[in-house]
């Protein structure tokens, strides 16, 4: 997946526009309308609570950075915010999975099936997400699913990667509407949770298919539509075309979920503005800043919001390597088929999202690549940080000049007055 955006358009706050407090797919509400968009090799049941709880670290006199016109630093976080439009510390309203193949969770066994399926009870509302072409494969999974307690069911219908495509899955079906069509019903059959689908506008630019798609969806009784407004073609390059967020807006009845170039709250209130969706869904810039959903939420609730400081990103940082290292060893005795993996690699992974907007992050990502172990990573970012926050001492009490210092011994110090 693609980390970063071409040429991002910079949207500013539509005067009385929000998102949605909420927005009811079937019998689930999703309280704000907004959604964790699922992501491979992200969206596991660790980083969902991670987002679940994701909030501002700061000491009380310091909830923000001041910027975006946010308020101001001496300010506490309002208590409308959880109180008046969110079911969570967050503010993001359901949580998806990653997505999983049909086939392969038909025949896994149970202990791996566990770890695609695991959930803990502070990730409700949240929803799973399968892939594959054919309807019984595709309703065996979606009962699997509704047995294990997930909230909703969804099919991905966008996903560009050739691997999956191959198997005429994700994207690879928009291409063969009667087969969709099929898959519909099979799953619609199989299952009395909500059933979803998340779709592309279509194979290519000649080949839109999204709003015939989605009254389709409504006519086979799903409960909702997500589209991102790209085609199969276009991966994750180019502009999200929110044009047609609106034109299926117009099309059907049930919520239409907006997916696409959403970074910031301003970025989710513009599509709103423009596309009428009933909600939005948030993929990449979820790793990048875990607290856009708190941020959206509290923008819907008070008409500002606060922009974390680098003493958050720390916070937040660490709070998830945490996470990582506390559910390998509450696994650690499970198959390994069922754990969650090396915490070490996720971190890796996570790193050069996590340390966006960090200066000298890139030193940090180098020192957290050498790392051969988790403990290792936290005293990587320990170290990182902490040099920081004793250069910001040094520079208050007068005591240091980073025009001096030696940069190969204490590189993050001298960008403190960049």
């Amino acid at each position: 997946m693609k980390k970063n955006w071409d040429n991002p358009v910079e949207h500013t706050m539509p005067a009385h526009v929000r998102v949605p407090a909420e927005v009811r797919v079937g019998m689930v509400s999703v309280t704000p309308a907004t959604v964790l968009a699922p992501m491979a090799g992200v969206t596991d049941t660790v980083f969902r609570r991670f987002i679940r709880h994701a909030s501002l670290f700061t000491r009380s006199q310091s909830t923000g950075n001041g910027d975006q016109g946010t308020g101001n630093r001496d300010q506490e976080l309002p208590a409308s915010v959880a109180a008046e439009v969110t079911n969570a510390q967050s503010g993001c309203g359901l949580l998806m999975t990653e997505f999983t193949s049909a086939d392969g969770l038909a025949r896994m066994r149970e202990s791996k099936r566990r770890r695609y399926l695991t959930f803990y009870d502070d990730e409700h509302p949240i929803g799973a997400q399968l892939f594959g072409s054919n309807p019984e494969t595709l309703a065996e999974a979606a009962r699997i699913v509704q047995e294990t307690g997930f909230d909703t069911v969804d099919l991905n219908l966008g996903c560009p990667a050739k691997r999956v495509v191959g198997c005429n899955g994700g994207s690879g079906l928009l291409r063969d509407l009667p087969k969709i069509g099929a898959i519909f019903r099979a799953v619609r059959k199989a299952v009395t949770i909500p059933f979803t689908v998340k779709f592309r506008m279509g194979w290519n630019d000649q080949q839109i298919v999204c709003v015939e798609l989605a009254r389709m969806a409504e006519s086979e009784g799903l409960n909702a539509v997500a589209l991102h407004a790209r085609t199969r073609e276009q991966g994750y390059s180019g502009q999200a075309q929110w044009q047609w967020i609106a034109a299926v807006r117009q099309a059907v009845r049930i919520p239409v979920i907006g997916n696409g170039d959403i970074r910031t709250p301003e970025d989710a209130v513009a599509m709103v503005a423009e596309t009428g969706c009933d909600a939005v869904m948030i993929g990449r810039a979820a790793p990048a800043n875990p607290w856009i959903f708190r941020q959206i939420a509290q923008y819907t609730a008070t008409g500002r919001y606060d922009v974390p400081a680098v003493e958050d990103r720390y916070r937040m940082i660490r709070t998830y390597f945490e996470m990582l290292l506390a559910e390998e060893e509450m696994t650690g005795n499970l198959p390994r088929e069922a754990r969650i993996g090396d915490p070490a690699g996720k971190m890796k992974q996570f790193a050069t999202w996590f340390t966006h907007g960090v200066p000298g992050g890139a030193k940090l990502r180098v020192a957290i690549y050498q790392a051969r172990s988790g403990d290792a990573v936290l005293a990587e970012v320990e170290r990182f940080f902490t040099a920081r926050h004793d250069a910001a001492d040094a520079l208050a009490a007068g005591m240091y000049d980073p025009s001096e210092e030696d940069a190969d011994t204490f590189p993050e110090a001298a960008l403190l007055c960049d």
